[in-house]
């Protein structure tokens, strides 16, 4: 797929601009994370600038005072690139450019550009293009640098206005096509699922904000193999593992994208498909970075997320992770704040026996304790109890097989005829 933007060539210097009209988030954190961003897409933070203001400029965002500033700033550091923290409107975006005469692009840009640079699945491709269509169909107009489009006036009628509209309709056909094939994947998708319901395994999907630590908790328990490095959207892909818990319940165990402050609308809507994994998920694993001292803003950045996929009112296990970069008062603190979440290191190890205990607990309403009594003549059933139910107890007697175990609803009914005790 070949990338609308990029955003952040290795050779770019960025100048960082951010400004606190959100008075919810701390400016200077937000910041640190967007330089983090940068450096993920491969580029070089040369310098920065802040502004408290009540609102946008509807003109410039930042207003002529501090757009001046940012002009000798990019001139002395000669800065490639200024990337702003917060979205900008087409207007504003156009306007800046013309003022600064190099790339300007905003935080959802940024995100697109390392998305479209770490989708590696056809499906994941498809839904990072198609986000960064629809972020660049209304951008299309006046004299952007980084598009170099012709505008409306005089000399620059007739051919390229031609040119232009005939972009558009070009990209809104490719959005098009997109989307009908997102709704085939999709589709492919839901068949898959439908087999795992069938199968009558329990899904727990593992979400949190990004680099939080889901993927290396995810090899940690199931030997996954998943890409895991110290970047933010180090994998975008979803991946689905089986887990066997110590009590021999089975288990599908999914990986997914992770959340950001600022996630860009587009984004979501894009990767919905993706994100259904969350949506059919029976249980949620909300994976915490403990060590972060954001850890509580970027925990309300997740369920922003889960709230706009409705799955915010899921079962959800709380999960601390990296605890052991934390010592004394500082541990002490995070555990106290988050006293029903369960204290990990997924690359340590710590707590690990604990989280698949409390696994076994939250999953303890999808099954239910029964003792059956099967013929002989249908000991074929043993196969499917051992592949579905978590068989406790086996014993041969004369009148057949009695097996004790925890039977999931799916199979319930139709082993309900050799029940002979069932304890609710």
């Amino acid at each position: 797929m070949k990338e609308v933007f990029s955003s952040a060539a290795p050779q770019e210097t960025i100048i960082l601009v951010g400004t606190d009209i959100d008075r919810e988030l701390d400016m200077e954190e937000s910041l640190i994370e967007l330089e983090r961003l940068v450096e993920t897409a491969g580029g070089t933070v040369v310098g920065k600038i802040v502004q408290r203001r009540e609102s946008p400029d509807i003109a410039t965002y930042i207003g002529k005072g501090k757009l001046a500033e940012l002009r000798l700033l990019q001139q002395e550091k000669a800065a490639t690139t200024v990337v702003f923290d917060d979205q900008l409107s087409p207007a504003q975006q156009r306007n800046v450019e013309r003022v600064l005469e190099i790339k300007v692009i905003d935080r959802t840009a940024l995100i697109l550009d390392i998305f479209a640079r770490r989708a590696r699945s056809y499906e994941g491709q498809l839904q990072v293009e198609l986000a960064q269509m629809r972020y660049l169909l209304p951008r299309l107009g006046g004299k952007g640098l980084v598009l170099s489009r012709l505008g409306g006036g005089i000399g620059t009628r007739g051919p390229g206005e031609t040119k232009l509209e005939v972009d558009k309709r070009t990209i809104r056909d490719r959005i098009h096509d997109i989307e009908d094939s997102l709704k085939t994947v999709s589709a492919q998708r839901a068949l898959h699922r439908s087999r795992r319901i069938e199968s009558g395994l329990p899904c727990i999907a593992i979400v949190g904000y990004t680099n939080a630590g889901k993927s290396t908790l995810l090899n940690r328990l199931t030997d996954a193999g998943v890409l895991v490095e110290n970047k933010l959207f180090a994998t975008l892909d979803p991946t689905i593992r089986l887990l066997v818990l110590p009590s021999g319940r089975k288990l599908l165990l999914a990986d997914t994208v992770g959340f950001i402050r600022k996630l860009p609308h587009a984004l979501i809507a894009a990767f919905r498909a993706t994100l259904e994994e969350v949506i059919f998920a029976d249980l949620l694993i909300h994976v915490i970075d403990a060590s972060s001292n954001e850890w509580q803003e970027q925990s309300a950045a997740v369920y922003e997320v889960l709230q706009e996929l409705d799955a915010a009112d899921k079962k959800i296990l709380t999960v601390m992770n990296k605890v052991d970069c934390l010592t004394g008062h500082a541990k002490f603190r995070r555990l106290l704040w988050k006293p029903d979440s369960i204290p990990i290191s997924a690359s340590e190890g710590q707590g690990i026996d604990q989280l698949l205990a409390a696994l076994d607990e939250g999953l303890s309403h999808l099954s239910r304790a029964v003792d059956l009594l099967i013929p002989y003549q249908d000991s074929g059933l043993l196969n499917l109890l051992h592949e579905q139910a978590i068989v406790q107890k086996t014993e041969y007697i004369p009148a057949g097989i009695r097996v004790k175990g925890l039977l999931p609803a799916s199979i319930l009914g139709q082993l309900a005829a050799y029940v002979i005790d069932r304890k609710d």
